[in-house]
């Protein structure tokens, strides 16, 4: 590849002047759904770098508080949730935010609120933050029917409803991956424009893939049907090769390793967690939502995700997101 000609290419494909290609296809669309994720986007960037110079500016370690989720929350977290939600309720487009952060749901003032719910982690795998791991932001985004009346039950929709999902992975690159409900496409972050440009576009997951992907530090708690499918990877009995392990801890960097080369990444509940231990608002959801429009499957053992009803807000589940 010849870097210098790259360089000063003038046709580079943009993650804004894609979201407005798929506008135009729309309609009837006002943009804003153009402007909700150019807000997300900007968040993405912010918090890019924070991370980046996480060492630095003193980020690294915890906050001396908890979560919703009980866990210890790192100096990042805080600064990374505060971000998307300013960012977020100054779009004008969103009426209720989940935020993984937050006890509670976050209902916008009534003078600023749009028709978009958006459910977020904005900063997942951040146990892994001061050893220098990827981490990473999902979000998923719903329309709400009546903005001015929203509720908590107009929250707990399925998953197959969600209009589109996304993640930010903060590694060796900064990359945005997003569906808006037609394929899934990659945006790596170019620090010398400051946009996030179309690296990977429409991304889908090899249908063998030769990696498994799963924490075996929890093998014993694991139920029987668990247990038989690792054993399977591990040492299958019809002569192919066993499946390479491959286990970061960050959800973000796994489910990305999995879309790109395929294979299978799993979570499942055993006697410690029996409802699982992701999130399905802001985790499971939206990763679901990414791996089935890549031409994946998600399952919980027993369903497929996106259609696993919701009772309340942070609700656990198992989940298995294999190529085929």
């Amino acid at each position: 590849m010849d870097h210098a000609a790259d360089a000063h290419r003038t046709d580079l494909m943009t993650i804004t002047r894609h979201v407005l290609n798929e506008q135009s296809r729309n309609p009837e669309s006002r943009g804003d759904f153009t402007i909700l994720l150019s807000h997300i986007v900007l968040g993405c960037k912010f918090v890019a770098s924070a991370v980046n110079k996480a060492g630095l500016a003193q980020l690294i370690g915890l906050a001396g508080e908890t979560n919703v989720q009980g866990e210890e929350q790192k100096k990042l977290d805080v600064l990374s949730n505060e971000v998307f939600v300013k960012a977020l309720v100054s779009s004008g487009r969103t009426c209720v935010l989940v935020s993984e952060e937050d006890e509670e749901a976050t209902f916008v003032d009534p003078k600023l609120r749009g028709r978009y719910c958006v459910c977020f982690d904005p900063l997942d795998g951040s146990s892994n933050i001061d050893c220098g791991v990827s981490i990473g932001t999902i979000f998923g985004i719903y329309i709400i029917k009546d903005k001015d009346n929203v509720t908590l039950e107009d929250v707990l929709q399925p998953g197959k409803n969600m209009l589109a999902a996304g993640y930010c992975m903060y590694g060796s690159s900064c990359t945005l991956v997003l569906s808006t409900g037609t394929g899934v496409n990659g945006f790596t972050l170019d620090p010398s424009l400051g946009e996030f440009i179309l690296t990977h576009p429409d991304i889908k997951i090899p249908k063998k893939g030769k990696i498994y992907s799963v924490n075996e530090g929890n093998a014993k708690n694991w139920d029987a049907p668990v247990a038989k499918f690792v054993e399977k990877c591990k040492y299958p009995k019809d002569g192919s090769p066993p499946r390479s392990l491959r286990y970061i801890g960050s959800m973000v960097a796994d489910v990305h390793r999995t879309l790109l080369y395929g294979g299978v990444f799993l979570y499942p509940a055993d006697e410690k967690n029996p409802n699982g231990k992701l999130r399905i608002l802001y985790e499971v959801f939206p990763m679901s939502f990414l791996m089935e429009q890549a031409g994946g499957q998600s399952f919980t053992g027993k369903e497929r995700v996106g259609f696993t009803p919701l009772h309340f807000l942070y609700k656990k589940k198992s989940t298995s997101a294999p190529s085929s």
